[in-house]
């Protein structure tokens, strides 16, 4: 960024107040009536009746639609392990995501742990105070560690963005570019840079669609993940393939599919002359991608091209996911999200793409005026009010079907939608 950018970010989280998020009273609290019974002695009813029934606590306080937002800050977006308290403006840039888009509300919490195991207690003993969990910004592979133990130990939904949010919009995004290339999921040959967190869960739920495992490449800084390495934790050792292409560049011949969750300019043009006619390039690293955009277009004009970045097309964004993912869990108050609760998410927003957009999603677009299905636009745009409508019931129903779910659909969900939700899970 310019220094002017810079701050310019400053002043925005420090004016008009410090900060993006505060609490906020839904009860009148004017009068001493009102006080009486926000407080003391009123407030020893509903105290009793928790008391009697703790799923009373989701009729008589703001449980069912809290989220916490935890991360220990040892891997804060690109910066990396800069601690808990410094990871603070992104968990509340969280928050704001949250309640913009699907109306969720959120408290951040940053956590100072000198271990998983200190993380985790610390998360189970605050979690009666939430209706779902969402983790951030943890490294790997402690967040695998710590997002299983708590998924075990909780009865809310337990959610690591870093994993599984990323996840689900590469799947949506690669399945419509997939369509558009004339290639199957079955079939391509997939080279993933970066075995972390995004890396790691992204091929998990693309094994889950259908890609065999040994199509897999998945690359980290000593190369690629062979079953020779002696080097590898349970998570990189569950990607080792037996083959005798040892680094980046020989894995992306003739390969098919590249995703970055890297850094900048690992990639060069030579590498990506190597891979197969049509090939799709998800460069994700924010905000410089393993290559610079301008560098992959000129040198293939048959390619598909996805970043992390809102400047260019295809921006593979998060938002587009985990809010409506929380709200959807939330609404039929889910005990967990499960991967059949993923899997309806990636389908729900993949769908969405080949819809004509409306002028009202245009009409916030700054960078073109029109939209169709086709190379230049494979996933839908993140503030599409669209996604309200879609994922929601999309995960809300995968919950159901599953049998996590306390809840049926809430009166809101429209039978249209219902009905459509329906329909895609039929042909998916």
């Amino acid at each position: 960024m310019s220094e002017k950018m810079k701050q310019a970010a400053l002043d925005y989280h420090e004016f008009p107040r410090p900060g993006k998020i505060s609490t906020k009273i839904t009860k009148p609290t004017e009068t001493q009536q009102d006080l009486c019974l926000a407080y003391t002695p009123g407030v020893a009813e509903p105290v009793r009746a928790i008391a009697r029934d703790p799923e009373a606590a989701y009729r008589y306080t703001s449980k069912g639609n809290l989220v916490a937002v935890i991360s220990d800050g040892t891997a804060v977006l690109g910066l990396g392990n800069v601690g808990a308290l410094a990871g603070k403006p992104v968990m509340e840039g969280k928050g704001v995501l949250f309640k913009r888009f699907a109306d969720v509300d959120v408290f951040d919490i940053e956590v100072t742990a000198t271990n998983p195991q200190d993380f985790i207690n610390t998360v189970t003993n605050i979690s009666p105070t939430f209706g779902g969990i969402n983790l951030e910004d943890i490294k790997a592979p402690e967040c695998f560690e710590i997002e299983e133990a708590l998924i075990k130990r909780l009865n809310i939904p337990v959610f690591h963005d870093d994993q599984h949010g990323t996840a689900i919009i590469i799947a949506a995004g690669l399945l419509n570019a997939l369509q558009i290339q004339g290639k199957k999921l079955t079939e391509v040959k997939i080279v993933c840079l970066g075995a972390g967190a995004a890396g790691i869960a992204s091929m998990r739920l693309l094994v889950a669609l259908g890609v065999p495992k040994t199509n897999i490449y998945m690359v980290d800084r000593n190369g690629v993940l062979h079953t020779k390495r002696t080097d590898l934790n349970k998570y990189k050792a569950n990607f080792a393939i037996e083959t005798d292409k040892l680094d980046l560049a020989a894995a992306l011949q003739d390969s098919d599919v590249f995703i970055g969750v890297s850094g900048p300019n690992l990639v060069t043009a030579d590498m990506l002359r190597s891979m197969a006619p049509k090939p799709i390039v998800f460069a994700m690293s924010n905000p410089d991608p393993e290559i610079r955009p301008e560098i992959a277009l000129a040198t293939r004009d048959d390619m598909i091209l996805a970043t992390g970045r809102g400047d260019y097309p295809n921006q593979v964004n998060n938002v587009l996911c985990f809010p409506y993912i929380f709200r959807g869990a939330l609404d039929v108050r889910a005990t967990c999200i499960n991967q059949e609760m993923l899997i309806a998410a990636v389908h729900a927003i993949k769908d969405l793409a080949h819809e004509p957009v409306p002028k009202s999603v245009m009409d916030k677009c700054s960078t073109v005026t029109k939209l169709s299905f086709g190379a230049q636009y494979i996933i839908p745009l993140a503030h599409d009010h669209r996604l309200m409508e879609r994922v929601p019931a999309a995960v809300a129903k995968a919950a159901i079907a599953t049998k996590v779910a306390k809840l049926g659909y809430p009166e809101h969900y429209a039978s249209t939608e219902i009905e459509m939700i329906d329909a895609e899970l039929a042909t998916a």
